[in-house]
């Protein structure tokens, strides 16, 4: 049984442990769940931001600990804002990347940016803690749903307000994207055994719908990899690891999008 394997198994308790505290008609009753989302899609579009998604993450099961120097969720939060970022991905998951039950409500607190709740969602459950959490958009992952259970998703977040990342790692998961979702993204990490090939963003771009947005995930480190991408036509960038391994996170980030800028990429 590989990584990928085992979260789902975990995940299938985690959803049915947490519909035993709050059901959904009390996640609806949050001050959160209220709020008109704000549209990641609609400033990628337009052009005004390099697209830079920039991850708060403590630890992941392939590296470890990823945030060495404790960076907190409110401080990175603030300095993702401040440095320019287009939005800002937080990783929900306990157990295998060490998250926090109120990460995504404290960063909801000191930012406004569109934050993604980067979550291995495989129940509508988790779409309506995804809106009371304050999140504005999901990941849904391709190798973990059917196209059937994708659609059926898709439709409870955009019901929500929320707009949806699908993610895919292989060709063979093209055919699964659902046609109302705004954004696909490639991940250049393979989800079963954590391995990185950044080609892939590369090899698969030109096989994704036209019509949707193209997000690379993962494995980018160097600013010239953003260069790259962004000449072949990727509209955004999900990086993690590269600022969280800093001891300034929004720093890093800040610095990392100034350089891209500096270029003539166009």
């Amino acid at each position: 049984m590989n990584i990928l394997d085992n979260i789902v198994l975990q995940k299938e308790i985690e959803i049915e442990n947490a519909k035993q505290r709050y059901s959904i008609k009390d996640l609806q009753l949050t001050d959160l769940y209220k709020r008109s989302c704000i549209s990641l899609s609609e400033s990628l579009r337009d052009g005004q931001s390099l697209g830079i998604i920039a991850e708060y993450k403590r630890k992941s099961p392939s590296k470890g600990l990823i945030n060495i120097h404790h960076n907190t969720v409110k401080d990175v939060a603030i300095a993702y804002h401040n440095a320019g970022a287009s939005a800002m991905s937080i990783l929900t998951d306990k157990i295998f990347f060490g998250a926090e039950e109120e990460d995504i409500l404290i960063a909801r607190a000191y930012s406004q940016l569109p934050i993604l709740r980067k979550e291995f969602i495989i129940d509508a459950y988790q779409v309506y803690e995804a809106k009371a959490m304050g999140a504005d958009l999901i990941l849904l992952i391709g190798a973990i749903l059917s196209k059937k259970e994708s659609k059926e998703l898709s439709k409870v977040a955009h019901d929500l307000g929320m707009e949806v990342l699908y993610e895919i790692h292989e060709e063979k998961e093209i055919e699964l994207i659902p046609d109302d979702v705004e954004m696909v993204g490639i991940n250049n990490r393979d989800l079963k055994y954590f391995k990185v090939d950044f080609e892939r963003s590369m090899r698969m771009f030109d096989q994704l719908p036209k019509d949707q947005l193209k997000i690379a995930e993962s494995g980018i480190s160097d600013y010239n990899t953003v260069i790259d991408l962004k000449r072949k036509g990727f509209n955004g960038f999900l990086i993690g690891e590269t600022f969280m391994k800093t001891k300034t996170p929004g720093v890093t980030c800040g610095k990392f999008i100034q350089k891209v800028l500096e270029e003539d990429y166009l």
